[in-house]
């Protein structure tokens, strides 16, 4: 006879998830406060959301943000995935151990470390402080993360079947395109779904490597919130979690109609 968790798991989960998602839930509550006081209660209203396309700081930044996570996450995908690539398929090639460790540094990294010695490399190079130097900060820091779920995907994948696409008559460019990429494309996807998340979340990276007209929508939060929180904050950073929930179910309800698909396709 199966018993059922006991009172002591359920009351650590429950409070768990208490200490991680009660914030969350406070953050959203308030944003629909009516009051201009964040800890007093005035109402239910939306006009802080209203508010937000009046406040062209905040537009502005959040334009910036949306830019750089979409170019340094697809970045960080070729990246990362040639680099898993050459990790799994590229055998005992001179200078592996090295390669490994440098792909795999920005993931035990401090931030404080990886932005300070990503401005000196801008410092030392001569590159002006500004969209591109955050673009490119944001693409070394998170090709890693890329690299470590495609490479995980990787490393389970059946290769026969490449071999079986090449014995049909593909090139092994041909195979790797038509056969490995779409059954490793869920884990691309993964991948550049967790480097934009990882993006659009960077502060300190990027008060390291910005410069002016390149001002992220974390960097004028921080700014903002030092001054005391106001509802619009609140405001923009509800609709920032509801981009990134909607963002994974979506992907999620992707994956499983594709999972259903396959298996559709099996069973005919």
């Amino acid at each position: 006879m199966r018993r059922g968790p006991s009172w002591f798991n359920l009351t650590s989960i429950t409070l768990g998830f208490a200490f991680l998602y009660l914030p969350i839930v406070l953050l959203v509550a308030w944003s629909f406060n009516a009051s201009k006081l964040v800890t007093v209660w005035g109402g239910f209203s939306t006009k802080w959301y209203a508010a937000l396309l009046q406040d062209d700081q905040l537009l502005a930044a959040a334009w910036v943000t949306i830019r750089v996570g979409l170019l340094s996450a697809t970045g960080a995908t070729v990246l990362g995935t040639l680099a898993a690539i050459a990790l799994v398929r590229g055998g005992r090639f001179r200078g592996r151990t090295a390669f490994s460790g440098m792909v795999y540094a920005p993931l035990v990294m401090p931030e404080v470390i990886m932005g300070l010695s990503l401005l000196l490399l801008f410092v030392a190079l001569g590159f002006g402080r500004g969209f591109w130097t955050v673009v490119l900060a944001h693409t070394t820091f998170t090709l890693s993360y890329v690299a470590v779920v495609v490479h995980s995907r990787l490393v389970t994948f059946d290769r026969s079947l490449e071999e079986a696409a090449q014995d049909l008559g593909c090139t092994p460019s041909q195979s790797f395109l038509k056969v490995t990429l779409p059954n490793i494309f869920p884990a691309v996807l993964a991948g550049w779904m967790l480097a934009f998340t990882l993006s659009l979340d960077d502060l300190v990276i990027a008060s390291f490597t910005s410069g002016p007209g390149a001002t992220t929508l974390p960097m004028r939060i921080y700014s903002q919130v030092r001054l005391g929180v106001t509802p619009e904050i609140n405001a923009v950073c509800t609709l920032l979690i509801a981009t990134v929930a909607t963002g994974i179910i979506v992907w999620s309800l992707l994956n499983k109609w594709r999972s259903g698909a396959a298996r559709a396709a099996i069973q005919r």
